[in-house]
């Protein structure tokens, strides 16, 4: 069971520093008017596990913290992944 739960870990950390990497590229490329990586990755990177690292990008670079819908639903996106994670742990 510990082989699970560092596999769980391992993927949680690698997933949000994926998202925060990723809000920060965007924000390089927006600067540049480059192709720009679309909203709806930023949502399913957050909604399977990486809310955190994007929450911390968008705070970090300051980007995206202008869209109404980034501004609530990465957050809230947050709080449900919190929530699974608890769930989770009290499971187990």
């Amino acid at each position: 069971m510990t082989t699970f739960l560092y596999i769980v870990i391992a993927y949680l950390i690698f997933i949000n520093v994926y998202g925060f990497i990723l809000m920060g590229q965007d924000k390089s490329k927006a600067k540049r008017r480059a192709r720009r990586v679309p909203e709806k990755h930023f949502f399913l990177i957050s909604a399977v596990g990486g809310a955190l690292g994007t929450w911390y990008g968008m705070k970090k670079w300051r980007h995206k913290t202008q869209h109404r819908t980034f501004t609530i639903g990465i957050p809230l996106l947050l709080v449900v992944n919190i929530s699974v994670i608890a769930a989770m742990i009290w499971y187990w």
